[in-house]
């Protein structure tokens, strides 16, 4: 019985508390459809989108992903607020997201990996 418990676990995300010694993560309800986590080592309570672009955000994840392909695509926030019926100013706000994490992310892959600036590019 201990194989299943140990498997889930697994499939839990990390405590995002950087002082916690030893995370031990389980399932703690949904609030507005959304599951809850809390670390029971430092009572840390966290959602499934805590440390991503997505944190705090009401509008589902495709619509922001489909706005910023359309942003993408066409360059223009007038184009992907005509196409999406969301406000530029809300679409610059997703993008503004988006490219604080792409930094993060080039950060880690430049360090981490050890990948040359012209491998991230691609």
């Amino acid at each position: 019985m201990n194989k299943p418990e140990k498997k889930e676990q697994s499939s839990l995300p990390p405590c995002p508390n950087p002082t916690c010694q030893k995370s031990h993560v389980v399932r703690n309800g949904s609030h507005r459809g959304r599951q809850r986590y809390h670390c029971k080592s430092c009572q840390t309570y966290f959602g499934e989108t805590q440390a991503t672009p997505m944190y705090r955000l009401k509008t589902p994840a495709a619509e922001v992903a489909q706005a910023l392909l359309i942003l993408m695509r066409r360059g223009s926030l007038r184009a992907a607020e005509e196409v999406t019926g969301h406000k530029y100013e809300t679409i610059s706000g997703w993008l503004k997201r988006a490219a604080t994490h792409a930094a993060a992310i080039t950060q880690v892959l430049a360090s981490d990996l050890h990948l040359s600036q012209v491998e991230i590019d691609e």
